[in-house]
């Protein structure tokens, strides 16, 4: 065992690093919402511009965030992830 990981089972490495990358996905998700909410929302209420009828904080941030965080899972899923069998390899040798 090294640092916690089965040498044995490559599908422990490769479940941890999805898992990376799924940490990876919710910080980019974190900071496009902070950066748009905080950074174009901070302004008086009188100075907003609107987009469908939201803020365009709100929408650039909520909506925008949504559909960009969408994007990039499908992405992170088809070229990133790998199929993994979930049955044990030492199954049917018994």
């Amino acid at each position: 065992m090294k640092n916690g990981i089965s040498d044995k089972d490559p599908r422990f490495k490769i479940a941890q690093r999805e898992a990376w990358i799924g940490v990876i996905l919710v910080i980019i998700n974190f900071v496009w919402w902070f950066g748009f909410a905080y950074g174009m929302g901070s302004e008086s209420v009188e100075s907003y511009t609107y987009i469908f009828g939201l803020p365009a904080w709100f929408f650039f941030s909520c909506v925008g965030g949504f559909v960009l965080m969408v994007i990039l899972v499908i992405l992170a899923v088809k070229l990133l992830f790998k199929e993994v069998p979930f049955d044990d390899e030492t199954e049917g040798t018994r």
